[in-house]
């Protein structure tokens, strides 16, 4: 996929992100490989997407170290695509956005939810600061701040540092 990545964007995390992430199919794969499966035709069958459209997006995420070719069979051969721990750091992600779309349904809209499996209870993923354990859906009390490697650019626009951003006045994006 061409970058659609614009130049002054390239130290930003949220950008370098939807880089690797933000195609459809992309998060539709993902979401299939957290569900279990590892065989191409198993990702063609499940999602109806063309063959080269499959290897294209598989290519990327291995090349993007999110998944791991291995192979299964060797006369001929076949290889399956396992999630890497970086293609597993995705998956609160993955379930923020499902949780995300069913939050604007009914629950007797939801076709899918997330279960806890031991209760079997529904359960409605938030994410949180993990020191102070607070939501961070609050624009006000969490702001976006200029980092170590900020460029003066990036600085222009978040001028809180870590130091600064406590005392300071909130701001939004």
């Amino acid at each position: 996929m061409a970058s659609r990545i614009r130049a002054e964007d390239f130290e930003c995390p949220l950008s370098t992100t939807v880089q690797h992430v933000g195609e459809w199919w992309t998060l539709l794969l993902l979401h299939d490989a957290f569900d279990g499966y590892t065989r191409f035709d198993q990702f063609q069958e499940n999602l109806g997407i063309s063959t080269s459209m499959l290897t294209a997006r598989l290519k990327t995420l291995v090349a993007d170290g999110l998944l791991e070719r291995r192979p299964y069979q060797t006369n001929p051969v076949r290889n399956e695509y396992v999630l890497t721990d970086l293609g597993r750091s995705l998956r609160p992600v993955i379930i923020t956005l499902a949780a995300w779309g069913n939050a604007r349904l009914t629950p007797e809209q939801r076709s899918m939810i997330l279960i806890d499996t031991t209760s079997g209870e529904e359960v409605e993923p938030v994410v949180v600061d993990a020191t102070s354990g607070r939501r961070l859906d609050d624009s006000h009390a969490y702001v976006f701040a200029a980092g170590p490697a900020a460029s003066p650019a990036m600085r222009a626009r978040y001028p809180l540092s870590d130091e600064t951003a406590a005392d300071a006045p909130a701001r939004t994006s």
